[in-house]
C-alpha cells in the first residue's frame, strides 16, 4: 500500500481535517484539491474506522498514533484530528 508524504503536518499544534470512508475496498489516502480522503476497510462500530483513519493518518504522516488526536466529528465522515 502507497501512502502519501504527509510528514509536513506533522508539526505540534496542527489541525488535519479529514474526509472519512468506511467499509471501502482498500485502505487508502487520496489527496484531491487539498483534501485528505481516508478510506478504510473497517465498518463504523465502536469507534473502529475512527482508530483505523487514526492509524493509517499516523502511518503517512510518520508519527506515533499516540500523538493523533480526534478533536471533532467522532460519528461523522468528516473529522478534524490535531497533532499534539
Amino acid at each position: 500500500m502507497n501512502l502519501p508524504d504527509l510528514s509536513h503536518l506533522a508539526q505540534p499544534g496542527t489541525t488535519i481535517a479529514v474526509r472519512a470512508t468506511p467499509k471501502a475496498a482498500r485502505n487508502a489516502i487520496v489527496l484531491r484539491d487539498g483534501a485528505i480522503r481516508v478510506n478504510v476497510t473497517v465498518a463504523p462500530e465502536g469507534g473502529k474506522a475512527n482508530a483505523a483513519v487514526q492509524k493509517l493518518l499516523a502511518k503517512a504522516m510518520g508519527v506515533p498514533k499516540s500523538r493523533l488526536r480526534l478533536i471533532r466529528g467522532e460519528t461523522a465522515r468528516d473529522k478534524v484530528f490535531s497533532v499534539d
